[in-house]
């Protein structure tokens, strides 16, 4: 039996390195999270090789004394916590006082900080959680720390990390979160020498919203606020048309805190129930404030997991928030008001009346009628192209206008002997004899004959007589709800078949056994999807993987792909969604061929026929006879395609059997 040994403690602390520092993104949040508690305005964050090469956070907090700095990076040493009845209260970011010796014993760090009012600053050096001496030195206020190849004394741990441009997502995606939960305090973040983000910081949360994630996702959210309790919920939701094609964009956040919670997203998409697409998710931003004794943040050593106290109280005032928000939201709005009590301020400009004023306008007599002219010329004008020179050889007619009377018996009157009319002209070439009508004459009937004889027709060699095709053993009844066909069999059972999953099914199996990617059309104008930084950084490192599905993509900076080709299968309009969705897909696939099939499925069902939609009778004949040959039997997700009646089973619902 080996002997128990306690452990040295250089290993103990790269142990517990591992449960704090997963990636370079953790190393952001510990020090970012340090920063706002040290109460900062501004925090500048910069990262190179996606924050394996370098790692800078500076702020322009309190600082820390010369003489804690040693202490600092000792492991549980911290300023935010001093009795065991703390744990039940914790207002702050951090306060396990492991961030700092996690960080320096996995990587070569250097710390600069001087205190506000403080003559001189302080430095300290430590590689691999090994400390120097404090040194003297110019600082602004504040605290800058420098994190320098990590994970250079654990390469079990570097082996596993992913490529520089899914590390640089993550840490953008990290700054947006701490952006948007505090929009007080102004962010910035660079990689590789370039500006990625800044916020105003001036406290309003839209600001915030705006510079971290776009102007597009911005203009689709609405304002909430509301209360349940000693729960307060404020934010932003987006509005129920504008649903994404996964649960990206829905943060959250408890006291500052950003979190990720099955509960709250249970409440918030319970508020959109009937009141958005299926397959769509909404989109949020929202601010969750709780007594902190209600809440309870050390459950998890990353800390973006809670437990509350209350979790009904929770769910409810974030669900009631939210759907009191959608249906103001939707109120109808107070018409306009009448055209008659318009006011115009300039009555000889543009008028506004109604429509029976117009027509009783236009029927009243002119104040000032014209006289008629009783005679007057008409004259000829030569038709010919491109001339207005007047015919020489025709004289004008004369012709004289009397209106017709009426006389007693209500009648109009022939017009008088003496009003003469000018005759219409008549072409010559249609000019049709009353007496005599022309009779076209039929021409002469020519003999028909057969291209091949008639005894040379029975000697064809090879002449073969095409049967007609065989009925099927099954006939089509119609089609219910434009999404269900009604199908009965020769033994007779009665078929319902769902003509989604069906077609879906018929374009997975055809896109798995294709060999050749699928064929491209070139967009007119190229799509700019705005999808976030993480799922664009997810995408474009997969960039191959979409040129196999059909879709040439680039980067157009700021978090958005610039599309220019897509599937023939797939419309324009669904490029976006299907993007968003081959982002959850390639952020949930274990493996290379597990994340394939889930983008297969993805194109399948965006390729496929809608339910509610208006199919011809070829195409729901093609999809039957799949079904019925036994071809097609499941969706690709499991669901069945067909549900099948009996006989026996109709006549029991009718108590006929």
């Amino acid at each position: 039996m080996p002997h128990i040994r306690q452990l040295d403690s250089h290993v103990a602390d790269l142990i517990a390195a591992g449960e704090v520092v997963e990636r370079p993104a953790s190393v952001v949040k510990e020090l970012v999270e340090n920063a706002i508690d040290a109460g900062a305005s501004a925090v500048a964050v910069e990262v190179q090789r996606g924050g394996m090469g370098l790692i800078r956070v500076t702020d322009n907090g309190c600082g820390i004394a010369p003489g804690e700095l040693p202490t600092a990076f000792l492991r549980h040493a911290t300023s935010k916590m001093r009795f065991a009845e703390d744990l039940g209260k914790i207002g702050t970011l951090g306060f396990r006082g492991e961030a700092l010796a996690a960080i320096s014993a996995v990587s070569r760090t250097e710390i600069l900080t001087r205190q506000k009012g403080a003559a001189a600053g302080a430095s300290l050096h430590l590689e691999g959680g090994v400390a120097g001496a404090v040194e003297e030195a110019g600082a602004p206020e504040g605290t800058t720390i420098i994190v320098r190849d990590l994970f250079y004394n654990t390469p079990a741990r570097l082996k596993f990390m992913k490529k520089d441009s899914a590390e640089t997502a993550a840490v953008a995606g990290l700054m947006q979160h701490l952006a948007l939960s505090h929009p007080d305090i102004s962010f910035k973040f660079i990689k590789d020498g370039v500006e990625a983000l800044h916020t105003p910081g001036d406290g309003k949360l839209e600001s915030a919203v705006y510079a971290a994630l776009g102007r597009d996702f911005a203009r689709s959210l609405t304002a909430v606020k509301g209360r349940g309790g000693e729960v307060e919920v404020s934010g932003f939701v987006t509005k129920p048309l504008m649903g994404r094609g996964s649960r990206s964009m829905q943060v959250f956040f408890v006291n500052g805190r950003f979190i990720k919670s099955q509960l709250l997203t249970a409440a918030l998409e319970e508020g959109y129930r009937n009141q958005i697409m299926k397959g769509k998710f909404p989109g949020c931003v929202l601010a969750v404030t709780v007594p902190v004794t209600a809440v309870d943040v050390n459950v998890h050593p990353a800390k973006t997991t809670v437990k509350f106290a209350r979790e009904r109280e929770v769910f409810d005032a974030v669900y009631h928030t939210v759907l009191d928000c959608l249906a103001a939201d939707s109120a109808p709005r107070p018409e306009p008001r009448p055209a008659a009590e318009t006011v115009n301020p300039r009555q000889d400009f543009f008028q506004t009346m109604d429509a029976k004023t117009f027509r009783e306008k236009a029927a009243a007599p002119a104040s000032k009628p014209q006289p008629v002219q009783p005679t007057h010329v008409r004259p000829a004008w030569n038709t010919e192209w491109k001339t207005t020179a007047r015919v020489a050889d025709r004289k004008p007619e004369p012709f004289a206008y009397e209106p017709r009377k009426k006389p007693a018996g209500g009648a109009l009157s022939a017009p008088p002997p003496s009003v003469t009319a000018r005759p219409a002209p008549v072409k010559e070439s249609v000019f049709v004899s009353r007496t005599e009508p022309a009779v076209k004459p039929e021409p002469p009937k020519r003999p028909f004959v057969p291209a091949i004889p008639a005894q040379q027709t029975m000697e064809l060699p090879e002449q073969q007589t095409i049967e007609p095709p065989k009925e099927a053993p099954w006939r089509i009844a119609g089609e219910v709800l434009h999404t269900y066909i009604v199908c009965e069999s020769e033994d007779g059972c009665v078929w319902l078949i769902d003509k989604h999953a069906a077609h879906e099914r018929v374009n997975f199996d055809r896109l798995q056994a294709s060999l050749e990617p699928p064929m491209r059309q070139t967009l007119l104008q190229p799509i700019a999807a705005e999808l976030g930084r993480e799922d664009g950084a997810l995408l474009l490192e997969n960039l191959p993987l979409l040129e196999q599905f059909g879709f040439a993509c680039e980067d157009f900076g700021d978090g958005a792909i610039l599309v220019r080709e897509v599937p023939a299968d797939i419309n324009a309009e669904d490029t976006v969604p299907t993007l968003e969705e081959f982002a959850e897909k390639l952020r949930t696939g274990r493996s290379p061929a597990e994340r394939r099939e889930g983008l297969l499925h993805t194109m399948a069902c965006k390729a496929a026929i809608k339910g509610g939609w208006t199919s011809d009778p070829a195409e729901l004949r093609v999809l039957v006879d799949k079904v019925q040959s036994g071809q097609v039997r499941f969706c690709p997700h499991g669901r069945p395609v067909a549900v099948k009646l009996t006989k026996y089973e109709l006549e029991k619902m009718f108590k006929r059997a």
